[in-house]
């Protein structure tokens, strides 16, 4: 029997960065190559922290570059370590050739990305379009809304990629989860420890036996590998749904891939992620205090795409609207482009789906333009082929 939850957790203010640095530190990591970059940096600077207490028994390698900062980390999870690392931006970018090498040679690295506006124009406030930038890379990719959720979720990326042998990205948005403080709780040792288990990994370099990597292969070698990259990550969606059912059993915060608020008689639902899901749920609170049924779908999991939970939660709305705070620039709002891809692919014909790209750059998406979109929606007799941008800073 499980002891009283409340005992086994410490309770303090962090920011988002602070809780990823101890979320790392809780998954007892053998080593962390790392680069800083604004806004991550305080994710090193803890990390650094917590080693000279004496806390984080991992070594940290700081590197010359983002590039090898994955490099480092690729070399190290298949000699059977488990590695941890964190960019954003500019850095993710140039980590963009080793994601695919790490996907390739199945590395389950766990990276933390602060979503950040890519150059040029530069900047640095939140933007979803680094991360997604990456999602042809065969990483698994979760997106966090808070502090307390960016630490949950480091610990559960460990235990799906570990499984799995997929290396998993966890995201949060800069300055809004990345520097605000908030109330997190830290899971005891004992308690994560029970939750994720060593890494063994059933195949590793080692010395003693010689073996290769990342060579050149026939085409149907190349064929076979990308196929069984492809099965693992099928895996994931099922995975990532046991890991946040455990961890919810050891901690009461229990995840899933999609996570609903008052969707169930709603006649338009909101499709978000990240940070706007909590401005969202404040929207429907209001809205519903005004008798107008707006619901949320909060989307964590991104890659792989949970279709068809997407598609049958959806399924009876009459609207949808959409807010991505990114833009494939010639397409849209990327999230957005999932949605309607999964209701076409299982048949799903009753929503109208309106895209709506806000809070690009880091413009702020208050509850109050939450409350304009979904009444935009409302009100329209069609949703519009192309999307609607955000104009006002």
């Amino acid at each position: 029997m499980l002891t009283q939850v409340a005992t086994r957790h410490t309770r303090i203010l962090l920011t988002g960065d602070h809780a990823v640095a101890y979320a790392a530190l809780r998954a007892r990591p053998h080593l962390i190559p790392v680069y800083p970059i604004t806004p991550q940096t305080p994710v090193l600077e803890k990390l650094l922290e917590l080693q000279e207490l004496g806390e984080l028994t991992a070594d940290i390698m700081t590197v010359e570059s983002e590039h090898s900062a994955m490099a480092a980390c690729i070399a190290a999870s298949l000699a059977g370590a488990r590695v941890f690392t964190a960019t954003a931006s500019q850095g993710l970018a140039l980590m963009h050739e080793m994601l695919h090498y790490a996907a390739g040679g199945r590395a389950p690295v766990v990276l933390v990305n602060v979503n950040r506006t890519l150059a040029s124009p530069w900047g640095f406030w939140a933007d979803q379009t680094d991360s997604l930038a990456q999602r042809d890379t065969g990483w698994i990719q979760l997106y966090c809304e808070s502090a307390q959720e960016a630490l949950d979720s480091v610990l559960q990326a460990f235990r799906v990629a570990e499984a799995l042998l997929v290396p998993a990205m966890v995201v949060i948005e800069a300055l809004y989860v990345s520097h605000t403080l908030e109330p997190v709780e830290i899971p005891d040792p004992e308690l994560v420890d029970e939750f994720l288990p060593p890494y063994e990994p059933p195949v590793r370099l080692d010395p003693a036996t010689p073996r290769g990597f990342g060579g050149t292969t026939a085409p149907v070698q190349w064929r076979a590998n990308r196929l069984a990259l492809k099965a693992a990550m099928e895996l994931a969606l099922d995975a990532v749904e046991e890991a946040g059912r455990r961890y919810g059993e050891l901690t009461e915060r229990a995840y899933s891939s999609v996570e609903t608020y008052r969707a169930e008689d709603a006649e338009l639902v909101i499709v978000t992620a990240g940070g706007i899901a909590g401005t969202a749920r404040e929207a429907v609170d209001q809205l519903r205090g005004q008798g107008i049924p707006v619901g949320l779908v909060k989307l964590r999991l991104f890659r792989p795409f949970p279709s068809a939970r997407v598609a049958g939660l959806l399924a009876g709305v009459g609207k949808v609207a959409v807010i991505d705070r990114n833009c494939s620039v010639g397409s849209g709002g990327i999230f957005c482009q999932e949605v309607r891809a999964a209701l076409h692919a299982h048949r799903v014909t009753g929503p109208q789906v309106f895209s709506f790209i806000a809070g690009l750059g880091g413009v702020n998406v208050s509850a109050d333009r939450v409350m304009e979109i979904c009444r935009s929606a409302l009100n329209a007799v069609s949703a519009p082929p192309d999307p609607i941008l955000e104009e006002r800073l």
